[in-house]
């Protein structure tokens, strides 16, 4: 071993000496923070907000080499630590363990949180309706096969706050025991991830058996065990049920992407880089449309979606959900809301929250 060598070896040892100390000075103060909060009573441990704004503050300062995804991550795992030294929290998502909605709530939260399995988006309503759960985790849109209907009516009867939202990168694998993919006959997965990857199955096996199952973790689980099986599903997924991933990213667009909602019962204030969701309902008459948008445009407010959806309550009786960037308490959006609620037959904020970190 070269002089050199040693010396870069004995730099890194030192450094990451340096770094555990900090590492448990900061861990100390997290539990000063803890004392603290229980003298006043306050029992909101968790800052949805206080998190953002450190992180844009370490994406702000980030120099490299390390990218700002990745320091950003890196920092996500120290405060869920320090967190976990104040409270554990639970959180429910839509399971079993190894679906992408596991991998979105731990991106959000942290490994230093416990996560929940559900069986459906209304049962993580329920748990963190209940109290069970702290917060929940749940499926709202993907750049290719769009929103996720189902969790857009749970909103409508909920009184649980949008606290905050995720995306993530969707990689689907193709998993087998098999030792080829010539060997492969049936595939299980969701049915959204079979139509992410419907052109690559139907270029590289064509004659595949194609069987929808309620998720990718469960389509792991019959391919590990059956002769001849495959499921499309994540890495995550392989790992937790011991199944080889054949072939790696077979998704049709590169740049697949899934957005996950948090939720909860307590508001989140403001952290400057907030987006604001909303769910809006027209009197049945001309121009209803044009005038649920005339508040946003009137008070300069960038609306980023709107969805339609039956309100239930009548034929042809529709509400609109939209997202909208900024606040609830900044002065343009409270204006923009209030104009709303003089124009609209119904509205109800669903939540303010940070804007998704990278």
């Amino acid at each position: 071993m070269s002089d050199k060598l040693v010396q870069l070896r004995e730099k890194i040892d030192s450094l990451d000496e340096q770094i555990q100390t900090l590492l448990n000075e900061r861990a100390k103060v997290a539990q000063e923070v803890a004392r603290a909060k229980n003298n006043s009573n306050d029992t909101n441990f968790y800052r949805a907000e206080r998190e953002a704004q450190v992180l844009d503050v370490v994406k702000k300062r980030n120099q490299g080499p390390l990218s700002d995804e990745e320091i950003a991550r890196l920092f996500r795992e120290i405060m869920s630590a320090c967190l976990a030294l104040e409270q554990v929290m639970n959180v429910a998502f839509l399971g079993p363990a190894g679906t992408f909605t596991q991998a979105a709530a731990l991106k959000h939260f942290g490994h230093s949180v416990k996560t929940l399995p559900m069986a459906s988006i209304s049962d993580v309503f329920r748990e963190v309706e209940s109290g069970n759960a702290s917060y929940g985790v749940v499926p709202i849109e993907n750049s290719t096969e769009g929103v996720v209907n189902h969790t857009l009516d749970l909103f409508m009867n909920s009184n649980l706050n949008i606290c905050g939202e995720v995306e993530l990168r969707i990689h689907h694998h193709l998993l087998s025991n098999e030792k080829s993919a010539a060997d492969v006959k049936r595939v299980y997965s969701h049915q959204q991830s079979l139509a992410q990857c419907r052109k690559w199955l139907e270029t590289n096996m064509p004659n595949l058996e194609q069987k929808s199952v309620s998720s990718n973790a469960e389509a792991a689980r019959l391919a590990a065990t059956e002769k001849g099986a495959a499921a499309i599903a994540g890495e995550m997924t392989a790992e937790i049920y011991d199944i080889n991933i054949l072939v790696s990213n077979i998704e049709d667009e590169p740049d697949n992407t899934t957005r996950f909602l948090v939720i909860g019962k307590r508001a989140t204030p403001a952290c400057g880089s907030d987006k604001t969701s909303m769910l809006v309902s027209t009197h049945n008459k001309s121009g209803a449309l044009h005038g649920i948008l005339a508040p946003l445009v009137n008070n300069d407010i960038s609306m980023t979606r709107i969805e339609s959806r039956p309100s239930r309550r009548g034929m042809w009786d529709y509400v609109f959900f939209i997202d909208c960037e900024g606040h609830r308490e900044d002065k343009h959006v409270a204006a923009a809301i209030k104009e709303l609620e003089k124009e609209a037959s119904f509205v109800k904020v669903l939540g303010s929250y940070p804007r998704a970190v990278l």
